[in-house]
């Protein structure tokens, strides 16, 4: 047995001192892809989101949150995770037409009395020239802020390799439910 771990041993001390040069082969690829020689576009979206966590039906839902106690109970409390899919309308009223919808996840990030979301949302439009296409926001939501700017860090569709930023407005808030509306106005680049 004692032979057996002296053998390992050395063949251990070896093998570390060993020096293995490795031929790596490789070669530089080159494709060209007429379809990014465009000019860049700028496009202006403007469009409301619901996000509903009240009633039968809600378009936001709580699937995580911390399993310790965090606090004042509010509508959205620190550390809970809602997955969304969010009507978007042409108008803040629930009859106007809706042109898509957003879908994803938000966390609220804050821990204190300003409400903070971080926001994973791919926006998909449903209607008109943009149909099929969509936008992604991965950014800050500081809730409690008059104005705010969320960022666009993609997108596909007509709206392939798009950024920009996303200035939000709450134009109803219920602080009770949590249910709102919210004016998005966008500014995008994209080919």
């Amino acid at each position: 047995m004692e032979n057996n771990r002296a053998i390992l041993m050395v063949l251990a001390f070896l093998l570390c001192g060993v020096n293995i040069n490795v031929l790596v082969s490789c070669e530089y690829h080159y494709e060209d892809l007429n379809g990014f020689q465009q000019k860049e576009k700028v496009t202006h979206l403007h469009f409301y989101l619901f996000d509903i966590l009240s009633g039968n039906k809600p378009s936001a839902v709580e699937i995580a949150h911390p399993n310790i106690p965090v606090g004042e109970k509010s509508a959205t409390p620190f550390g809970y995770v809602y997955a969304i899919d969010d009507p978007l309308r042409e108008g803040p009223d629930e009859k106007s037409e809706v042109v898509g919808n957003a879908e994803g996840l938000y966390l609220s990030s804050s821990q204190g009395d300003k409400l903070t979301l971080v926001m994973y949302v791919d926006f998909g439009f449903t209607t008109g020239k943009y149909n099929g296409s969509s936008i992604s926001v991965f950014s800050r939501n500081p809730v409690t802020e008059t104005h705010r700017e969320l960022a666009v860090v993609g997108g596909r569709g007509k709206f392939r390799m798009a950024r920009g930023f996303a200035q939000v407005r709450t134009h109803y808030l219920n602080t009770t439910t949590g249910d709102a509306i919210l004016e998005y106005n966008v500014t995008l680049l994209h080919y």
